[in-house]
């Protein structure tokens, strides 16, 4: 398999590094990667000065732009071959709920769908740290073994990528798989209200407190348990309930 990975966290990130040994036993790995962290940029392009790829060694590249720019340019200028799949990870925390609404993570998997790869996104639902017990590293053997099974599957989900958290735990204490939907979570006190050194007021997005919403057969919930879950998500985001029901809230103009 010819595989491209990609992340938000930058080239240099150890969990882009822990996501290429993961995919490296299964065909040729590509890297393009963003120059610096792009978290949280969602799918965003550069549209307003050209990006400048840096080749850093054979099969990879830092890219000046998001991770969306980077799959797209991957794809349709610095690959040799579109690839089999679009891997996109390890990111640096959990990507659950909403969060799969601004991670770049995600996006950079999004647009490997967009552009009609198969495609899976990986983070890790903790901080990792060397010589901890969530060292990112215990889980790149594990790793391998889900994304050969996945990258394997006889029939992957048409238009659908496939959303993967791996739990806070120690790589031999979780305990299987699980095929999940998405939960919910809130954040409180994002904000934080300051003021530069001439006195004016400014603002800082971040930090504040995150309330999950579990229920039965979330992402939350199989992650909280110590499963890896995996979530389909798609490029469609029509409610479809709300269209069936459409009689019930729904009058014509």
């Amino acid at each position: 398999m010819r595989l491209l990975c990609s992340n938000d966290d930058g080239v240099l990130a150890t969990g882009l590094a822990c996501l290429e040994r993961a995919a490296s036993p299964l065909g040729e790995v590509f890297v393009v990667a963003p120059d610096r962290e792009q978290s949280a940029t969602s799918h965003s392009l550069t549209l307003h000065h050209p990006l400048r790829p840096v080749q850093l060694g054979p099969r990879r590249w830092q890219v000046d732009g998001t991770p969306t720019d980077c799959v797209m340019l991957a794809i349709e200028a610095l690959m040799p071959d579109r690839p089999d799949f679009v891997l996109s990870g390890i990111n640096h925390g959990p990507n659950m709920g909403e969060d799969v609404l601004y991670s770049g993570t995600v996006a950079a998997a999004m647009e490997g769908l967009a552009l009609g790869v198969p495609s899976i996104a990986v983070s890790f639902a903790g901080r990792q740290g060397a010589g901890s017990a969530m060292d990112l590293d215990q889980h790149v053997e594990p790793l391998c073994a889900l994304l050969r099974h996945l990258t394997s599957l006889p029939a992957f989900p048409p238009d659908t990528l496939l959303n993967v958290n791996i739990p806070p735990v120690p790589a031999q204490e979780i305990r299987g798989i699980k095929l999940t939907r998405l939960g919910r979570r809130v954040f409180s006190d994002s904000i934080a209200r300051m003021t530069d050194p001439w006195g004016k007021p400014i603002f800082w997005i971040g930090g504040g407190s995150v309330t999950w919403t579990e229920g039965a057969g979330t992402d939350i919930d199989a992650v909280r348990g110590g499963y890896v879950s995996v979530t389909p998500l798609h490029l469609d985001i029509t409610h479809q309930a709300r269209l069936e029901d459409a009689a019930k809230w729904w009058i014509d103009p």
